[in-house]
């Protein structure tokens, strides 16, 4: 689907890694070009033609963002690094002044290192709880496991829509609906479904979101952190500089800027951005409807195909999702994807990140296939076909 919008796929590559990042269409690259070749200025700082048009440019993909979500107001919409510094910036900026002694964080084993470190690091500092909701016997989570999990003084519940390592699709409408029973604020990684399905942070009731754009075709070094209003406006920034202040003087005093300016100090990610905005309209031109539809489609045909491969060991063949883990007996995982490469196939191999999976899993390592609206059938076919030939894998690594 729409691979002719994708220089690479000139090479004769076969890219199925695009859990860790995707490829990005000509349109999103000439948005990006076009910034550092034809009006290149700061934002919000000049009164000239030039930078003019960066300040519309910039400000437009916060209503792209804000539409692309629904949420209920552009001041929700704040600029980042990446999915990373977003969850940062929700723990080390809000939470620090919100959780204390004895309060409980419900977590899962599967997240991404990026919503389990920060909680980690300031429970540490404040002494809360972190519990850990127990895993299906398919490493999914179910809302039926996360409420075993929910006690009295459980004040968050922070997981991933859709997580990168096994890739299982979370009920997030009725984790939004708990929370809201409950008075406990729900945090969602958006990272990995984003850019594959409709996300609605009303009607999931969502506190906090975060995702990055280089998984949505967008390029690297810009996120997004999307919270309510009424929350963000607690947040306190974890970086001062230029852009977020009014004024400043010696004697100490300052005045911050109103959301979302005042949580985005320095000098913003400002091609970045507007390349986001251009991946936002690619997306929407395909319509995230039928992109899920056709890698739910496409999930099913590598499963039917990857299961015929002898000595295979398949960890999530049942979720709806483009991500699909595998090992081959006897051979590190390491070794796989070095051997698929000859082929020009690109896959992952490691924890993903997911470091603490291993817990459930009860292996280190994994392969990892993460498909995309542009990945074909006849690529599924090539890699099974070069598994097929498993005693070729030790003569080429050796």
């Amino acid at each position: 689907m729409n691979r002719e919008d994708f220089d690479i796929f000139n090479t004769g590559i076969i890219y199925l890694d695009n859990a860790a990042t995707t490829q990005k269409p000509r349109s999103v690259v000439r948005e990006i070009v076009d910034y550092y070749t034809k009006y290149t200025a700061n934002s919000h700082r000049g009164d000239y033609d030039i930078s003019l048009k960066v300040d519309e440019k910039y400000d437009g993909v916060r209503d792209k963002v804000k539409n692309l979500i629904n949420a209920e107001s552009s001041k929700e919409i704040i600029f980042t690094k990446g999915s990373t510094e977003s969850f940062n910036m929700v723990v080390f900026g809000f939470m620090a002044h919100y959780l204390k002694p004895g309060d409980r964080v419900l977590l899962t084993k599967g997240e991404h290192a990026s919503n389990i470190l920060p909680w980690m690091t300031l429970a540490k500092q404040i002494g809360f709880i972190i519990d850990y909701a127990d895993l299906e016997s398919d490493y999914s989570v179910s809302i039926e496991k996360l409420k075993e999990k929910v006690y009295e003084n459980t004040k968050v519940i922070s997981l991933a829509h859709v997580t990168n390592a096994i890739g299982d699709l979370r009920p997030v409408k009725a984790i939004g609906e708990l929370c809201k029973e409950k008075g406990i604020l729900f945090v969602l990684d958006a990272t990995q479904s984003i850019g594959h399905m409709k996300l609605d942070v009303q009607d999931l009731n969502v506190s906090f979101l975060g995702f990055s754009a280089h998984k949505m075709l967008g390029p690297t070094g810009v996120g997004v952190l999307y919270g309510k209003l009424d929350l963000l406006e607690k947040l306190v920034p974890i970086e001062y500089g230029g852009g977020m202040n009014v004024s400043f003087n010696s004697n100490g005093e300052y005045e911050l800027k109103e959301l979302p300016t005042r949580l985005e100090a320095g000098t913003c990610n400002i091609a970045g951005v507007i390349g986001l905005g251009a991946a936002i309209d690619y997306l929407q031109t395909i319509g995230l409807d039928k992109i899920h539809e056709y890698e739910v489609e496409l999930k099913k045909y590598l499963v039917d195909r990857i299961s015929t491969v002898p000595n295979i060991k398949i960890y999530n063949k049942n979720l709806d999702t483009g991500v699909l883990l595998f090992n081959i007996n006897n051979f590190f995982s390491q070794d796989v994807a070095i051997y698929l490469n000859q082929f020009k196939v690109c896959i992952r191999a490691g924890n993903h990140c997911a470091k603490m999976l291993q817990e459930a899993i009860c292996d280190t390592n994994t392969c990892r296939i993460s498909l995309y609206f542009y990945n074909t059938k006849e690529e599924i076919d090539v890699l099974v076909n070069a598994l097929m030939n498993q005693d070729k894998i030790l003569e080429t690594v050796v």
